[in-house]
């Protein structure tokens, strides 16, 4: 029953941890490289508030996800 647990457990973990990589990189990463290619107007500071705040966000769900595998039984 533990394995069982455990893995599900882990895949919880995964998931989250998924979607914190994905928010940080199309939110946190991606605005910031089409500002720096395009060649009209430069970073705007809502986009700099959005960009930090995803990744802030991003880093929230990581934490959660590392709290998550602290449920893996023994």
């Amino acid at each position: 029953m533990s394995l069982v647990h455990n893995e599900r457990v882990k895949l919880t973990a995964t998931y989250l941890n998924g979607m914190g990589i994905s928010l940080y990189a199309v939110g946190g990463i991606a605005p910031v490289i089409a500002a720096l290619n395009s060649p009209g107007p430069k970073l705007l500071t809502g986009t700099a508030i959005a960009c930090t705040v995803c990744i802030m966000v991003s880093n929230a769900i990581h934490l959660a996800a590392r709290y998550v595998l602290k449920g893996l039984k023994p």
